[in-house]
């Protein structure tokens, strides 16, 4: 099992550990007032945030500020997202910065997803899933001179040539024959 802050993590066959590790109960900060901050640092290994985002790790440090509206949460964090090349298909590990900002509601506002309930349990996993999606939304490539895939038979150039013999379109077929003579 995987140690984080002083306590074991549960890791589940499938690799990730359970996404409980974004909540956070902050009843202290709530009970504390208006302008108490509380800094904490996140280290968590693979995690599945959401049904649609997987992170290989999610580190960096968070100030939860309590406000009148209820906690700001502010801070820099490092996700691994793991891509896929979108020339080859080769695997991709990459490191991403997401800036977070967000004022979670307290009491709870039922319209927002970003709010607290009674049971002061402050759930960070929805900010995280949107600002990943955010910055992962450009493609990736494995690196800057990928060959990708052949179009025939599928093959990575990148590993080497295919055996396909090249293929031409018969309507093309007669500028073939030009470029011959």
């Amino acid at each position: 099992m995987p140690f984080q802050a002083g306590k074991i993590v549960k890791q589940y066959t499938n690799g990730y550990v359970s996404n409980r590790v974004l909540k956070m109960n902050v009843g202290f900060l709530l009970t504390a007032g208006s302008g108490h901050t509380h800094n904490t640092v996140f280290d968590v290994p693979q995690v599945r945030v959401a049904e649609d985002v997987d992170l290989a790790y999610v580190r960096g440090p968070l100030r939860l500020s309590r406000t009148k509206e209820g906690i700001l949460v502010q801070g820099e964090l490092h996700v691994g997202i793991e891509d896929e090349c979108y020339r080859c298909l080769s695997p991709v590990l990459r490191d991403m910065t997401i800036d977070v900002e967000e004022l979670y509601a307290y009491p709870s506002s039922r319209a927002s997803e970003f709010s607290i309930d009674d049971d002061a349990i402050l759930d960070i996993a929805p900010l995280v899933r949107a600002e990943t999606i955010i910055a992962d939304a450009r493609g990736v490539l494995c690196r800057p001179d990928c060959k990708g895939l052949c179009p025939n038979c599928g093959a990575n150039l990148n590993l080497g040539p295919c055996d396909c013999q090249e293929e031409i379109d018969p309507r093309l077929a007669k500028l073939k024959e030009l470029l011959k003579k």
